[in-house]
């Protein structure tokens, strides 16, 4: 068996010639922008290095905290975010040149993000280039996958591509966009699934990027891909590497890249919360520690560790902690950075890798027959194929065929666990502060800001400039959705969904 180098094309064994430590980031974000904005300077005066903002339910779907429809799911799985203000709290005393990441769910609003960020380093004087964002930014899996879409889906990929245009001209060394698997693994999908239709929606962002005139070589060595790293050891380290033979392949085959960073696929990786229980739930400590290794074994970039009590609700501020020190210590106490790609030369491994190449070769061709990505959303193929393994899975647990500790055998009572409990004021809390700004801001330049949106949305050319225009103006995000909502109409479920 002859294998390349670590850091050679295909990049099977790793982008790198040599292993090194991931950027350790950890998601979380609850209640008001001050509870969020103290945790993460907790985190980071722990070592993070990085770190996900998670958005509540509906900052995701473009509703501001006032809006009838977030009653009861204000800063509930995330934090709640309205205008720059709150950005400009969320972020205070967080010196942006001096930590390597800050990422987001930010999907449906990727645009509204990119924006807001750009104004925060307008502000502060600081080079938006000189940091480092992370905007997830793919809404494709959100039809399919998630369910925070917010318009019909071609409008949403252009919106996408708005963000990923505009980056790459105007600041590259931030990411205009996560190819999400994660979610679609998490959602039941096979791992050929994850990755297969992962880059098949990577495909439909790269064409239209392509058509707008955007170098291929510009766009792809800026992406990276958000990926499961799931239970199941041996063939969770043969994806990775799977993953970044299909995509340098991919690359250059197919679209005749140049630039041999364009072939590299950086990969961020997160421990399976599909796979944590509520029942024993110190048990996720182990599955989680199996998960990060099995990542780091595969050679990711980028990685987050769920805390133990994830199923349970938010974290704890000792859960999120404990997770990082998984990172920690498979770093800096296992050895497993003395060597790229470690266990390569397996036997089963390598089959393992191979197998799963092929299969995924081989989904990417159907899926471009079916018309592509795209299509795939709107015709319910791609929901329909992770619904069916969905199905499979939860069948194969309530029968026993699928062990699960805790869950169908090695059942016992566990001790009480004190879960984090999201103060029962900060939605009020937040309300009177979105009610603040809106008393303070200059009204009339807002409203001027989001005439100026809706005027060049209907015009059909980028928006990011004009969305800049009207964060900057202290507009709300439901009012920048709510006048694009004028343009392109909203998401409208078929009989497929």
């Amino acid at each position: 068996m002859v294998l390349e180098n670590p850091g050679e094309y295909p990049y099977t064994r790793g982008i790198n010639p040599s292993a090194g430590v991931w950027t350790m980031g950890q998601y979380g974000g609850f209640g008001t922008p001050t509870e969020t904005n103290a945790r993460f300077r907790m985190l980071l005066d722990q070592g993070l290095t990085g770190f996900s903002v998670a958005l509540d339910l509906p900052t995701q779907l473009g509703l501001d905290s006032d809006d009838p429809l977030s009653l009861g799911e204000v800063g509930r799985v995330g934090v709640a975010i309205d205008s720059l203000a709150d950005i400009e709290i969320l972020m205070e005393g967080i010196p942006l040149e001096k930590i390597s990441q800050v990422r987001t769910t930010a999907n449906s609003i990727g645009y509204i993000w990119a924006a807001m960020f750009i104004a925060l380093a307008e502000r502060r004087g600081i080079d938006p280039n000189k940091f480092g964002m992370f905007i997830q930014n793919d809404v494709l899996k959100e039809y399919v996958a998630r369910g925070t879409q917010i318009f019909p889906a071609e409008a949403g990929l252009k919106l996408s591509v708005d963000v990923i245009e505009y980056l790459t001209a105007n600041i590259p060394n931030w990411v205009p966009l996560a190819m999400s698997g994660y979610h679609i693994r998490e959602a039941g999908s096979t791992a050929v699934q994850e990755i297969a239709f992962t880059f098949a929606n990577a495909r439909e962002y790269l064409d239209r990027a392509l058509l707008r005139g955007v170098s291929v070589d510009a766009v792809a060595p800026t992406l990276f891909t958000f990926l499961s790293s799931n239970i199941d050891f041996l063939p969770e380290v043969a994806k990775f590497r799977a993953a970044r033979r299909v995509w340098a392949k991919l690359m250059r085959e197919k679209y005749q890249t140049k630039n041999p960073a364009s072939e590299k696929l950086r990969i961020f990786a997160f421990t399976a919360g599909s796979s944590l229980t509520a029942q024993q739930s110190m048990n996720n400590v182990v599955r989680t520690s199996i998960e990060m290794m099995a990542a780091a074994l595969g050679g990711i970039q980028t990685m987050h560790v769920s805390a133990f009590d994830e199923a349970l609700g938010v974290p704890t501020e000792e859960a999120a902690t404990l997770a990082l020190r998984t990172q920690q210590v498979v770093a800096f106490e296992t050895g497993i950075l003395n060597t790229a790609d470690p266990l390569a030369g397996s036997y089963e491994l390598e089959r393992l890798t191979d197998s799963l190449e092929s299969d995924i070769w081989k989904l990417l061709e159907s899926i471009e027959k079916r018309g592509g990505a795209l299509e795939c959303v709107n015709n319910g193929y791609f929901v329909n194929e992770i619904s069916e393994n969905a199905y499979q899975l939860t069948a194969a647990i309530e029968s026993g065929i699928k062990k699960v500790v805790g869950v169908n055998v090695f059942q016992s009572d566990s001790a009480p666990f004190k879960q984090f409990e999201i103060n029962p004021a900060s939605e009020s809390d937040q309300v009177k502060a979105l009610k603040q700004v809106k008393e303070k801001r200059d009204n009339k330049a807002v409203q001027e800001s989001l005439i100026n949106l809706f005027n060049v949305a209907t015009s059909g050319e980028n928006i990011i400039e004009a969305t800049v225009r009207a964060v900057k103006n202290y507009a709300t995000v439901g009012e920048i959705v709510g006048e694009l909502r004028k343009v392109y109409g909203k998401w409208q479920p078929t009989k497929i969904f």
